[in-house]
Protein backbone atom coordinates (compact mmCIF):
# COMPACT_ATOMS: atom_id res chain seq x y z
CA UNK A 1 0.00 0.00 0.00
CA UNK A 2 1.15 3.52 -0.80
CA UNK A 3 -1.74 5.41 0.80
CA UNK A 4 0.63 7.70 2.64
CA UNK A 5 1.40 9.45 -0.66
CA UNK A 6 -2.10 10.86 -0.75
CA UNK A 7 -3.82 13.38 1.48
CA UNK A 8 -6.70 11.20 2.65
CA UNK A 9 -8.80 12.69 5.49
CA UNK A 10 -8.37 10.96 8.85
CA UNK A 11 -12.13 10.66 9.33
CA UNK A 12 -12.75 8.89 6.04
CA UNK A 13 -12.54 5.40 7.56
CA UNK A 14 -15.50 6.21 9.78
CA UNK A 15 -17.71 5.95 6.67
CA UNK A 16 -15.64 3.73 4.36
CA UNK A 17 -13.29 0.74 4.40
CA UNK A 18 -10.05 1.32 2.50
CA UNK A 19 -9.58 -1.75 0.35
CA UNK A 20 -6.28 -3.61 -0.03
CA UNK A 21 -5.38 -5.70 -3.07
CA UNK A 22 -5.83 -8.83 -0.94
CA UNK A 23 -9.44 -7.86 -0.33
CA UNK A 24 -10.02 -6.66 -3.89
CA UNK A 25 -8.62 -9.93 -5.22
CA UNK A 26 -11.06 -11.89 -3.08
CA UNK A 27 -14.06 -10.29 -4.80
CA UNK A 28 -15.66 -11.69 -7.92
CA UNK A 29 -13.38 -10.38 -10.68
CA UNK A 30 -16.06 -8.82 -12.88
CA UNK A 31 -19.00 -8.49 -10.50
CA UNK A 32 -17.93 -7.48 -6.97
CA UNK A 33 -20.62 -8.09 -4.32
CA UNK A 34 -20.72 -4.49 -3.07
CA UNK A 35 -20.37 -0.93 -4.31
CA UNK A 36 -16.87 0.45 -4.90
CA UNK A 37 -15.78 4.06 -4.44
CA UNK A 38 -12.69 6.09 -5.33
CA UNK A 39 -11.12 8.92 -3.40
CA UNK A 40 -10.68 11.95 -5.68
CA UNK A 41 -7.89 14.15 -4.41
CA UNK A 42 -8.83 17.16 -6.54
CA UNK A 43 -12.19 17.49 -4.77
CA UNK A 44 -11.12 15.70 -1.56
CA UNK A 45 -14.12 13.37 -1.46
CA UNK A 46 -15.20 9.83 -2.29
CA UNK A 47 -17.10 9.24 -5.54
CA UNK A 48 -18.86 6.11 -6.92
CA UNK A 49 -16.85 3.86 -9.26
CA UNK A 50 -18.83 0.60 -9.49
CA UNK A 51 -22.43 -0.23 -8.51
CA UNK A 52 -23.63 -3.72 -7.55
CA UNK A 53 -25.39 -5.31 -10.51
CA UNK A 54 -22.97 -3.88 -13.03
CA UNK A 55 -19.95 -5.50 -14.66
CA UNK A 56 -16.36 -4.32 -14.65
CA UNK A 57 -14.43 -4.26 -17.91
CA UNK A 58 -10.92 -5.67 -18.21
CA UNK A 59 -9.63 -2.11 -18.37
CA UNK A 60 -11.46 -1.18 -15.14
CA UNK A 61 -10.07 -4.27 -13.39
CA UNK A 62 -6.52 -3.21 -14.21
CA UNK A 63 -7.26 0.39 -13.24
CA UNK A 64 -8.71 -0.72 -9.89
CA UNK A 65 -5.58 -2.73 -9.09
CA UNK A 66 -3.41 0.32 -9.65
CA UNK A 67 -5.71 2.63 -7.71
CA UNK A 68 -5.88 0.11 -4.87
CA UNK A 69 -2.07 0.04 -4.70
CA UNK A 70 -2.24 3.81 -4.24
CA UNK A 71 -4.74 3.46 -1.39
CA UNK A 72 -7.58 5.19 -3.24
CA UNK A 73 -10.21 2.41 -3.38
CA UNK A 74 -12.93 2.19 -0.74
CA UNK A 75 -16.18 0.40 0.05
CA UNK A 76 -18.94 1.91 2.18
CA UNK A 77 -19.41 0.93 5.80
CA UNK A 78 -23.12 1.06 4.95
CA UNK A 79 -22.40 -2.24 3.19
CA UNK A 80 -21.02 -3.68 6.44
CA UNK A 81 -23.32 -6.77 6.45
CA UNK A 82 -22.26 -7.65 2.90
CA UNK A 83 -18.60 -7.06 3.71
CA UNK A 84 -18.80 -9.15 6.88
CA UNK A 85 -20.50 -12.02 5.06
CA UNK A 86 -17.96 -11.89 2.24
CA UNK A 87 -14.91 -12.00 4.53
CA UNK A 88 -16.52 -14.64 6.76
CA UNK A 89 -16.19 -17.07 3.85
CA UNK A 90 -12.46 -16.26 3.53
CA UNK A 91 -11.66 -15.76 7.17
CA UNK A 92 -7.92 -15.33 6.83
CA UNK A 93 -8.63 -11.94 5.25
CA UNK A 94 -9.18 -10.49 8.73
CA UNK A 95 -5.44 -10.93 9.30
CA UNK A 96 -4.54 -8.76 6.31
CA UNK A 97 -7.21 -6.06 6.48
CA UNK A 98 -5.72 -3.72 9.07
CA UNK A 99 -8.57 -1.22 8.77
CA UNK A 100 -11.26 -3.41 10.29
CA UNK A 101 -12.17 -2.50 13.85
CA UNK A 102 -12.19 -5.09 16.64
CA UNK A 103 -15.98 -4.93 16.67
CA UNK A 104 -16.19 -5.61 12.95
CA UNK A 105 -13.72 -8.47 13.21
CA UNK A 106 -15.77 -9.95 16.07
CA UNK A 107 -18.86 -9.81 13.85
CA UNK A 108 -16.97 -11.66 11.12
CA UNK A 109 -15.64 -14.37 13.45
CA UNK A 110 -19.08 -14.88 15.00
CA UNK A 111 -20.76 -15.34 11.63
CA UNK A 112 -18.01 -17.50 10.13
CA UNK A 113 -17.48 -19.85 13.07
CA UNK A 114 -21.18 -20.31 13.77
CA UNK A 115 -21.67 -21.36 10.15
CA UNK A 116 -18.64 -23.67 10.26
CA UNK A 117 -19.88 -25.28 13.50
CA UNK A 118 -23.34 -25.83 12.01
CA UNK A 119 -21.78 -27.54 8.97
CA UNK A 120 -19.58 -29.74 11.15
CA UNK A 121 -22.33 -30.74 13.58
CA UNK A 122 -24.54 -31.69 10.65
CA UNK A 123 -21.74 -33.74 9.10
CA UNK A 124 -18.98 -34.51 11.67
CA UNK A 125 -16.43 -35.96 9.26
CA UNK A 126 -12.76 -35.13 8.63
CA UNK A 127 -13.13 -32.93 5.51
CA UNK A 128 -15.70 -30.71 7.24
CA UNK A 129 -13.65 -30.71 10.45
CA UNK A 130 -10.61 -29.51 8.52
CA UNK A 131 -12.50 -26.43 7.27
CA UNK A 132 -13.55 -25.67 10.84
CA UNK A 133 -10.03 -26.24 12.13
CA UNK A 134 -8.55 -23.83 9.58
CA UNK A 135 -10.97 -21.09 10.62
CA UNK A 136 -10.38 -21.72 14.32
CA UNK A 137 -6.64 -21.40 13.72
CA UNK A 138 -7.27 -17.99 12.12
CA UNK A 139 -9.06 -17.03 15.33
CA UNK A 140 -6.20 -18.23 17.54
CA UNK A 141 -3.68 -16.41 15.34
CA UNK A 142 -5.68 -13.22 15.78
CA UNK A 143 -6.06 -13.59 19.55
CA UNK A 144 -2.81 -15.10 20.78
CA UNK A 145 -0.79 -11.88 20.68
CA UNK A 146 -3.60 -9.79 22.20
CA UNK A 147 -6.11 -11.72 24.28
CA UNK A 148 -8.00 -8.53 25.13
CA UNK A 149 -9.49 -8.82 21.64
CA UNK A 150 -11.62 -11.71 22.92
CA UNK A 151 -13.77 -9.27 24.91
CA UNK A 152 -15.49 -8.11 21.71
CA UNK A 153 -16.42 -11.73 21.02
CA UNK A 154 -18.19 -12.04 24.38
CA UNK A 155 -20.32 -9.02 23.48
CA UNK A 156 -21.62 -11.03 20.53
CA UNK A 157 -22.76 -14.21 22.27
CA UNK A 158 -25.85 -15.76 20.72
CA UNK A 159 -29.05 -15.20 22.69
CA UNK A 160 -30.96 -18.13 21.13
CA UNK A 161 -29.87 -21.69 21.79
CA UNK A 162 -28.84 -24.11 19.10
CA UNK A 163 -26.02 -26.62 19.26
CA UNK A 164 -23.79 -24.50 17.02
CA UNK A 165 -24.67 -21.28 18.88
CA UNK A 166 -23.88 -22.92 22.20
CA UNK A 167 -20.56 -24.24 20.90
CA UNK A 168 -19.51 -20.79 19.71
CA UNK A 169 -20.68 -19.11 22.93
CA UNK A 170 -18.75 -21.59 25.05
CA UNK A 171 -15.59 -21.14 23.02
CA UNK A 172 -15.73 -17.33 23.03
CA UNK A 173 -16.44 -17.27 26.77
CA UNK A 174 -13.72 -19.76 27.59
CA UNK A 175 -11.13 -17.88 25.54
CA UNK A 176 -11.98 -14.54 27.16
CA UNK A 177 -11.84 -16.10 30.65
CA UNK A 178 -8.45 -17.62 29.93
CA UNK A 179 -7.17 -14.24 28.80
CA UNK A 180 -8.59 -12.62 31.95
CA UNK A 181 -6.88 -15.20 34.17
CA UNK A 182 -3.43 -14.84 32.60
CA UNK A 183 -3.49 -11.13 31.80
CA UNK A 184 -0.41 -9.67 30.12
CA UNK A 185 1.57 -12.86 30.78
CA UNK A 186 -0.52 -14.98 28.43
CA UNK A 187 2.12 -15.65 25.78
CA UNK A 188 4.78 -16.34 28.41
CA UNK A 189 2.63 -18.83 30.31
CA UNK A 190 0.60 -20.55 27.56
CA UNK A 191 2.25 -22.39 24.68
CA UNK A 192 0.71 -21.78 21.27
CA UNK A 193 0.00 -25.50 20.67
CA UNK A 194 -1.82 -25.76 23.99
CA UNK A 195 -3.83 -22.66 23.14
CA UNK A 196 -4.78 -23.97 19.68
CA UNK A 197 -5.82 -27.39 20.97
CA UNK A 198 -7.80 -26.05 23.92
CA UNK A 199 -9.67 -23.52 21.79
CA UNK A 200 -10.64 -26.21 19.29
CA UNK A 201 -11.66 -28.36 22.25
CA UNK A 202 -13.94 -25.59 23.52
CA UNK A 203 -15.66 -25.45 20.14
CA UNK A 204 -16.03 -29.25 19.97
CA UNK A 205 -16.82 -29.96 23.63
CA UNK A 206 -20.51 -30.72 23.02
CA UNK A 207 -20.34 -32.49 19.67
CA UNK A 208 -21.48 -35.72 21.33
CA UNK A 209 -24.92 -34.08 21.55
CA UNK A 210 -25.33 -34.82 17.84
CA UNK A 211 -25.88 -38.44 18.93
CA UNK A 212 -28.85 -37.39 21.09
CA UNK A 213 -32.20 -37.43 19.24
CA UNK A 214 -33.49 -33.99 18.32
CA UNK A 215 -36.85 -34.56 20.04
CA UNK A 216 -34.99 -34.98 23.35
CA UNK A 217 -32.75 -31.95 22.81
CA UNK A 218 -35.73 -29.73 22.04
CA UNK A 219 -38.08 -31.10 24.70
CA UNK A 220 -39.84 -28.47 26.82
CA UNK A 221 -41.00 -30.85 29.58
CA UNK A 222 -38.82 -32.64 32.17
CA UNK A 223 -36.80 -35.53 30.76
CA UNK A 224 -37.55 -39.12 31.71
CA UNK A 225 -34.82 -41.20 33.32
CA UNK A 226 -34.17 -42.91 29.99
CA UNK A 227 -33.97 -39.58 28.16
CA UNK A 228 -31.67 -38.14 30.81
CA UNK A 229 -29.42 -41.19 30.36
CA UNK A 230 -29.23 -40.51 26.61
CA UNK A 231 -28.29 -36.88 27.24
CA UNK A 232 -25.63 -37.80 29.78
CA UNK A 233 -24.15 -40.28 27.30
CA UNK A 234 -23.17 -37.39 25.02
CA UNK A 235 -19.94 -37.00 26.96
CA UNK A 236 -18.77 -40.51 26.11
CA UNK A 237 -20.00 -40.05 22.54
CA UNK A 238 -17.97 -36.87 22.20
CA UNK A 239 -14.82 -38.64 23.41
CA UNK A 240 -15.38 -41.45 20.89
CA UNK A 241 -15.93 -38.94 18.08
CA UNK A 242 -12.65 -37.18 18.90
CA UNK A 243 -10.77 -40.45 18.53
CA UNK A 244 -12.58 -41.34 15.33
CA UNK A 245 -11.47 -37.97 13.93
CA UNK A 246 -7.87 -38.58 15.14
CA UNK A 247 -8.06 -35.68 17.59
CA UNK A 248 -6.15 -37.45 20.33
CA UNK A 249 -5.06 -34.40 22.31
CA UNK A 250 -5.40 -34.15 26.08
CA UNK A 251 -6.80 -30.62 26.02
CA UNK A 252 -9.61 -31.60 23.63
CA UNK A 253 -10.38 -34.76 25.57
CA UNK A 254 -10.55 -32.78 28.80
CA UNK A 255 -13.07 -30.34 27.30
CA UNK A 256 -15.24 -33.14 25.92
CA UNK A 257 -15.10 -35.46 28.95
CA UNK A 258 -14.89 -33.06 31.89
CA UNK A 259 -17.25 -30.19 31.08
CA UNK A 260 -19.97 -31.79 33.21
CA UNK A 261 -17.63 -32.85 36.02
CA UNK A 262 -17.88 -30.71 39.16
CA UNK A 263 -15.48 -30.07 42.00
CA UNK A 264 -16.17 -32.48 44.82
CA UNK A 265 -17.33 -35.28 42.51
CA UNK A 266 -20.97 -34.30 41.97
CA UNK A 267 -20.85 -34.19 38.17
CA UNK A 268 -20.76 -36.85 35.49
CA UNK A 269 -19.69 -39.16 33.91
CA UNK A 270 -16.66 -39.97 36.10
CA UNK A 271 -17.74 -38.13 39.27
CA UNK A 272 -14.11 -37.16 39.67
CA UNK A 273 -13.13 -34.91 42.57
CA UNK A 274 -10.58 -33.15 40.36
CA UNK A 275 -10.62 -31.62 36.91
CA UNK A 276 -7.83 -30.56 34.61
CA UNK A 277 -7.64 -26.86 33.73
CA UNK A 278 -9.27 -27.25 30.30
CA UNK A 279 -12.10 -29.20 31.93
CA UNK A 280 -12.65 -26.60 34.66
CA UNK A 281 -12.55 -23.76 32.13
CA UNK A 282 -14.96 -25.52 29.80
CA UNK A 283 -17.31 -26.36 32.67
CA UNK A 284 -17.74 -22.70 33.61
CA UNK A 285 -17.99 -21.50 30.00
CA UNK A 286 -20.47 -24.27 29.11
CA UNK A 287 -22.76 -23.60 32.08
CA UNK A 288 -22.63 -19.83 31.58
CA UNK A 289 -23.44 -20.18 27.88
CA UNK A 290 -26.38 -22.44 28.67
CA UNK A 291 -27.76 -19.90 31.15
CA UNK A 292 -27.55 -16.80 28.93
CA UNK A 293 -29.27 -18.25 25.84
CA UNK A 294 -32.99 -18.89 25.46
CA UNK A 295 -33.74 -22.61 25.43
CA UNK A 296 -36.96 -24.54 24.75
CA UNK A 297 -37.40 -25.13 28.49
CA UNK A 298 -35.99 -21.88 29.93
CA UNK A 299 -35.71 -18.17 29.23
CA UNK A 300 -32.29 -16.55 28.93
CA UNK A 301 -30.72 -15.16 32.08
CA UNK A 302 -28.79 -11.90 32.24
CA UNK A 303 -25.02 -12.46 31.95
CA UNK A 304 -24.15 -10.74 35.23
CA UNK A 305 -26.81 -12.68 37.14
CA UNK A 306 -25.64 -15.96 35.59
CA UNK A 307 -22.04 -15.22 36.55
CA UNK A 308 -23.06 -14.38 40.11
CA UNK A 309 -24.91 -17.70 40.48
CA UNK A 310 -21.90 -19.62 39.21
CA UNK A 311 -19.58 -17.72 41.56
CA UNK A 312 -21.72 -18.77 44.54
CA UNK A 313 -21.75 -22.40 43.44
CA UNK A 314 -18.84 -24.23 45.08
CA UNK A 315 -18.93 -26.94 42.42
CA UNK A 316 -17.10 -24.64 39.98
CA UNK A 317 -13.54 -23.35 40.08
CA UNK A 318 -13.73 -20.13 42.10
CA UNK A 319 -10.81 -18.49 40.33
CA UNK A 320 -12.51 -19.00 36.96
CA UNK A 321 -15.95 -17.87 38.11
CA UNK A 322 -14.30 -14.84 39.72
CA UNK A 323 -12.61 -14.07 36.40
CA UNK A 324 -16.03 -14.33 34.71
CA UNK A 325 -17.50 -11.72 37.04
CA UNK A 326 -14.49 -9.44 36.56
CA UNK A 327 -14.72 -9.84 32.79
CA UNK A 328 -18.37 -8.78 32.73
CA UNK A 329 -18.34 -6.09 35.39
CA UNK A 330 -14.89 -4.53 35.02
CA UNK A 331 -13.77 -5.23 31.45
CA UNK A 332 -17.11 -5.15 29.63
CA UNK A 333 -18.84 -2.91 32.19
CA UNK A 334 -22.12 -4.81 31.97
CA UNK A 335 -24.91 -3.71 34.30
CA UNK A 336 -26.37 -6.17 36.82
Amino acid sequence: MQAEKHDIPDGLNEEYYQVSNDILGSFNKYRPPLNIFLFKEDVSRVVPYYKVGGRLTNEQIEELRALTNDGLVFVSRADHPVYVKHISYQLDLVLVDRRLTEREIADIFTQALTRRMADFLEQPVKPVLEKLRVDVMVLTEYLYTDMARARALVRRLHTEHSLENHSVNTAFTGIALWGRLKGDNFQDSVKRKVFDRTVLGLFLHDMGMTRVPEFIRSKTKPLTLDERGKVNAHVKAGFEMLHKLDLRYLEMEQCAVQHHERLGGSGYPLKSVTQDFAGRLCAVADSFSAMVAKRPYAEAMGPVKAAALLARDGKYDREITGALQALLLLDLKMKP
